[in-house]
């Protein structure tokens, strides 16, 4: 929001409205991939190809955010945000989360190794997200500031983010399906989700809806300087 506003010149309510939509996207893609992973085989496995496929789009999009041009029209700067943001949330990084976080029910069967891969992910993600929000804006200053500054880091980011999603990718090994179907109940038929039918699941869900609704409120309420809250 900081280069949003400040260094882009975009206001701050459409953006968080945009950011909102993009929300809407971003429930029903969760849904699809979930689906895709758990159909596909490759030599890989099922989850390891989506997540090393869907950083790459991570990181050229997370690139392209923070690389609005500043003399383009306002409505293309805005069209370029949203275009870039959704494909980088909805659709990459959903594909990339939700393929590691099937991971570690398709590395081991062994419930306390599962249990300690959870933990040691969320100490990780957390400490480095505490991290990123210290030393973001120095880092922008020290790289020149202003959109050039935004742009130079974000590349860092993705680049730092690539190796390392690609390294986790290659350390480990999905076990086989055999494997993984012992001793488990048989299924007595794959569900088989689109898009579309992604879409009709979630807009029939009245919690879904609620919080939709809850998510638009607060963007507007946080996003608007103006009003008293």
């Amino acid at each position: 929001m900081i280069y949003l506003t400040n260094t882009v010149g975009l206001n701050s309510g459409i953006v968080g409205t945009l950011i909102a939509i993009s929300k809407l996207f971003d429930g029903v893609t969760d849904i699809f991939f979930g689906s895709m992973i758990d159909k596909t085989k490759s030599k890989m496995g099922k989850a390891r190809p989506w997540m090393l496929w869907g950083y790459i789009g991570c990181a050229i999009t997370l690139a392209a955010i923070f690389a609005i041009p500043v003399n383009m029209g306002k409505v293309a700067q805005y069209a370029w945000f949203f275009i870039a943001y959704t494909l980088l949330n909805a659709v990459f990084y959903t594909a990339n989360n939700i393929a590691y976080s099937a991971l570690t029910a398709l590395v081991t069967k062994n419930s306390k190794e599962r249990v300690q891969m959870g933990a040691y992910r969320f100490i990780f993600a957390f400490s480095t997200s505490l991290l990123i929000q210290s030393i973001t804006v120095g880092a922008v200053s020290a790289l020149g500031g202003g959109a050039e500054g935004w742009r130079n880091i974000a590349i860092i980011y993705a680049i730092i983010g690539l190796v390392v999603n690609t390294i986790s990718v290659l350390s480990v090994k999905e076990l086989a399906e055999e494997e993984l179907a012992e001793g488990e109940p048989a299924k007595a038929g794959e569900e088989k989700y689109g898009l579309v039918e992604a879409a009709k699941l979630l807009l029939s869900n009245k919690y879904y809806l609620m919080i939709c609704c809850c998510l638009l409120l607060w963007q507007h309420l946080e996003w608007d300087p103006g009003r008293e809250i």
